[in-house]
């Protein structure tokens, strides 16, 4: 098998991963929420738990697909025209999992640590204050 055809072939792979993961992961997000909501008869938690479910389960495949098209770029001819519509299906594919990333975080990703940091933060400090309080006040 010649370089050329081993990398096409590779690519069909990848393209085939993404599609299947999506799928699977489909299938998958509905059974999380479903357990959710048989859990706790929450139909918001069960709500939250598809849309986080069903967003990471579409990130994984657009990764995969971008992947498949950086291996295309480097199978394919050069030529402007192929580099420029190559070039445009990644930028769609990261400006689509970029907002759906911020959809699910409901903030920017680099400016997820200025918020979840300090959060985690105050979420250790009353863990452990409200621990060692409430064994004080107890005879």
């Amino acid at each position: 098998m010649d370089k050329i055809k081993f990398f096409e072939w590779v690519t069909e792979w990848f393209e085939v991963l993404g599609v299947v993961s999506m799928v699977l992961g489909f299938v998958f997000a509905f059974v999380v929420a479903g357990r959710s909501w048989f859990r706790t008869r929450n139909g918001g938690a069960a709500f939250k738990t598809l849309r986080e479910t069903l967003g990471a389960v579409i990130l994984l495949g657009l990764e995969i697909l971008v992947a498949a098209d950086l291996v295309k770029t480097v199978t394919s001819s050069p030529s402007l025209t192929d580099a420029a519509v190559l070039g445009m299906i990644v930028l769609i594919r990261t400006v689509l999992s970029l907002s759906i990333q911020i959809e699910i975080d409901g903030v920017l990703p680099w400016r997820k640590a200025l918020v979840s940091s300090p959060q985690l933060l105050v979420r250790a400090a009353r863990g452990s204050g409200g621990g060692a309080t409430s064994d004080a006040s107890q005879p």
